[in-house]
């Protein structure tokens, strides 16, 4: 019998999110603005110089490079250097297709690739875009097939600003010192996902270890490496989890550090030393966006744009075992909030001043309280926004929502929704990359460019 599902890309969103509160908060601004991972930097430190709110292909553009091959993984900066990761197909690149559409995924829709490719690392000059090193990290042809919007080089890489970590997901593990001398790789076998979509989920640095979160249909698990010599230091089994897409979230609260993964069967709640200390019912199909806090409390999110349901839970520190609300409820001594059909699919929320901003893949936003989950204002549609994949940022009293035909719409933040205006760029630019601000730049990473957005009344350097 074929199944039909609605397919949109697993790409990074998955994406985290929020206030400049703890280091381990992603979206938290480095006070020497670096951005090390996934996300961290979606909120910059707002005391300064900020990156202008209009741009165009040519506007405000300090500098732009033509990207090699296809992926989906965000840049990540360090002392005014850029790393970004991708994959180049030696033979015919299949091109993504952009929105949400009906699959049959019985078909063999997606076959193994058939052509050698190439996964590599590249280090650019923040200032002026110049290439400063590019490393082949491994060449084969690719054991696992990939959602035709997904790619073989969606996780975002992390750094320490001694090493840089590029995981591809069904490939390994390849570290780098800042100069790009290689150190010391790790291979891991390739694991088959549901409907053969492919992987994206970042791998997260705390302290002296690297996390890294393989949920797949065979056998899903978190690695724990010492992010110095590659040594394992733990290995946790996530009985029952199937396939997910969502980067875990270390969580300093003021009780514990926590490392929380989301899930469809449950998301969970580890210590470090890899106990189990919470759970709760995952309840949506699939799990994209990431975990994230902002004053005090954890925000899990998950959702589908069709089947199964979309929740959103709002936690308290302290929790243990199953904390899942109880059947017609809403909340319990651990969860303070709770809705069955908020969450989005892809973007991961946002919390800006105050409010908590849920941007969905069709196009809709709507604000919340993030104290209480009472609607500020419900679903109000961004007016031909289509679809959205990335998630969204903010400063300077506006939000940014990227969608996948490069288009970014700003609107103004607060209790009442406004767009203010929409920056465009090429028409190859398909964006499904999150973007990341450091000082008074914003990089934007699209299928075929990366580009540097900064005040300029220059042309843009190519």
């Amino acid at each position: 019998m074929t199944r039909f599902v609605l397919c949109s890309c697993m790409a990074l969103v998955a994406a985290l999110a929020l206030a400049p509160a703890s280091a381990a908060t992603p979206d938290a601004a480095s006070p020497s603005t670096n951005v090390p991972q996934f996300l961290a930097g979606r909120l910059p430190d707002e005391s300064g110089p900020l990156p202008p709110d209009r741009w165009s292909a040519s506007e405000n553009v300090a500098w732009k490079v033509d990207v090699p091959g296809l992926a989906w993984s965000s840049p990540i900066v360090w002392d005014d250097r850029v790393y970004l990761t991708t994959c180049i197909n030696k033979g015919k690149e299949r091109p993504p297709r952009k929105g949400l559409y009906l699959e049959d995924v019985d078909a063999n829709k997606y076959p193994k690739p058939k052509d050698e490719h190439e996964w590599r690392v590249m280090c650019y000059d923040l200032n002026s875009g110049e290439k400063l090193w590019d490393q082949l990290a491994h060449a084969a042809i690719p054991a696992k097939p990939h959602h035709i919007k997904n790619t073989l080089a969606s996780e975002t890489p992390a750094t320490d600003g001694e090493r840089i970590y590029a995981y591809f997901g069904n490939v390994g593990l390849f570290v780098y010192d800042m100069d790009g001398k290689p150190l010391w790789a790790r291979e891991f076998e390739p694991r088959s996902t549901q409907y053969g979509w492919g992987t994206s989920i970042s791998p997260i640095l705390h302290e002296d270890r690297l996390y890294i979160v393989n949920d797949n249909e065979e056998e899903s698990y978190v690695l724990v490496l010492d992010k110095v010599t590659g040594e394992e230091k733990m290995r946790i089994d996530r009985e029952g989890e199937k396939t997910n897409y969502a980067t875990p979230f270390i969580w300093e609260n003021d009780q514990r550090t926590e490392l929380v993964t989301s899930g469809i069967g449950w998301a969970r709640s580890y210590d470090l030393d890899g106990n189990l200390l919470w759970k709760i019912k995952g309840k949506s199909i699939l799990a994209i966006p990431t975990p994230f806090e902002y004053d005090g409390l954890l925000y899990l999110i998950a959702g589908h744009v069709l089947w199964g349901e979309n929740p959103m839970y709002a936690i308290r520190p302290g929790a243990s075992g199953d904390i899942s609300p109880a059947k017609g409820e809403s909340a319990n001594d651990f969860v303070v909030w709770s809705h069955e059909k908020s969450g989005p699919y892809h973007p991961t929320p946002i919390i800006y001043d105050g409010l908590l901003y849920v941007l969905y893949d069709r196009g809709f936003m709507v604000a919340f309280d993030p104290k209480t989950g009472e609607e500020v204002y419900s679903r109000k549609r961004i007016p031909n926004g289509r679809a959205f994949t990335s998630s969204p940022w903010a400063y300077g009293g506006k939000l940014f929502c990227l969608n996948e035909d490069g288009v970014t719409f700003v609107i103004k933040a607060g209790s009442d929704f406004e767009v203010l205006h929409k920056n465009e760029l090429a028409e190859d630019d398909m964006g499904m990359a999150t973007p990341v601000v450091v000082g008074d730049k914003r990089l934007i990473r699209t299928a075929k460019r990366l580009y540097c957005i900064s005040p300029t009344s220059v042309a843009a350097k190519e």
